[in-house]
């Protein structure tokens, strides 16, 4: 792992088949301040750093019968079973290639270990208020947009920012009961 400083924001790079655990200034964040970005196809998204547990290379889950296809089953992390999804399939990508940068992150939402299987992670970025837009507004019969809480444009980049704690509780998701806090 290799940390690295850009303009007062450290960047987290891994190697392909590395597991690593976040920095712990990470978790001193200003809400909504810091965003792991990661890329689904040719998109790149963003999470609010704080949902985010650790980032490990992908392996084959245990499947599970009857299971949505983007739910590609359960894996055993340190004795916890965890539930692993394939945003790339949740979200409409049009291929889900397994290689070696394809990574899991694991995410901690409503008190539940869930992971999130994406194309690989790219860094973690601050971004202030100015730089992000609001998520355009679709007719809601075409797209659920209610999982995007906005475009963050930096430089020539544009990241799309993902409410995942909303996204990953979803009653569509079936990993939450509606109960849960």
């Amino acid at each position: 792992m290799e940390i690295v400083q850009q303009t007062g924001t450290q960047v987290v790079q891994a190697s392909p088949g590395a597991a690593l655990t976040l920095p712990s200034s990470a978790s001193n964040a200003p809400a909504g301040g810091e965003y792991l970005t990661f890329r689904l196809g040719q998109e790149e998204y963003g999470i609010d750093i704080l949902k985010v547990q650790e980032i490990r290379s992908y392996e084959q889950p245990t499947r599970i019968a009857n299971a949505p296809d983007f739910i590609k089953g359960v894996v055993n992390l340190r004795g916890v079973i965890v539930p692993i999804v394939d945003l790339r399939l949740k979200l409409g990508c049009a291929t889900a290639e397994y290689n070696s940068f394809t990574v899991v992150i694991v995410l901690n939402v409503k008190n539940r270990v869930v992971g999130a299987v994406v194309d690989s992670v790219s860094d973690v970025l601050e971004l202030n208020r100015d730089v992000i837009r609001p998520a355009p507004e679709l007719s809601a019969s075409t797209v659920n947009t209610s999982f995007i809480m906005g475009i963050g444009a930096v430089a020539d980049r544009m990241l799309i920012l993902i409410d995942i704690e909303g996204l990953m509780s979803s009653a569509d998701m079936g990993l939450m009961d509606s109960l849960t806090v």
